[in-house]
């Protein structure tokens, strides 16, 4: 299927042509504009018509998943007008925050074993080093760490 040309160089796409061009099944669209992340214009017989605004949507859309961002936060990101944007939208930078940093660890903690010499890298003491935060942890901190956990099963 071929983009048809519009007035003003941009293209238009089905909604099999812009699942295509992102590698995403069209069910995946469909849902989008079910719960209000996309609203394609329709043509005469009622099929999906997107243009180059749809498209930087959905770029943004999955960028923000590939982020962590439910759907509902996304939903609310494009959405302007939302009340509690900023709120929603704070609560993610300091998700992020907090994520970037346990990858940051996590990144020193696998340097370390790559060039730790010990057979049992989790008898290595620098090596225990990087999980002692973890070891000593409080309940609530313990909770927080296992979370991601959770949402992975």
């Amino acid at each position: 299927m071929k983009s048809l040309p519009v007035p003003g160089d941009q293209s238009i796409w089905s909604v099999g042509d812009l699942a295509v061009r992102f590698g995403l099944e069209t069910h995946v669209l469909r849902h989008w504009e079910a719960v209000g992340l996309l609203s394609p214009a329709r043509d005469g017989a009622g099929r999906r018509r997107y243009g180059s605004d749809d498209a930087f949507r959905v770029a943004t859309i999955i960028r923000s998943k590939a982020a962590g961002m439910s759907l509902e936060q996304i939903r609310v990101m494009l959405d302007g007008g939302a009340y509690d944007r900023h709120v929603i939208l704070e609560e993610h930078i300091a998700d992020l925050g907090r994520r970037m940093t346990d990858m940051e660890r996590s990144r020193e903690m696998t340097r370390h074993a790559l060039e730790c010499r010990a057979h049992d890298i989790t008898s290595c003491p620098s090596f225990r080093a990087h999980v002692q935060d973890i070891v000593d942890a409080r309940a609530g901190h313990r909770q927080r760490l296992a979370e991601p956990l959770r949402r992975a099963r």
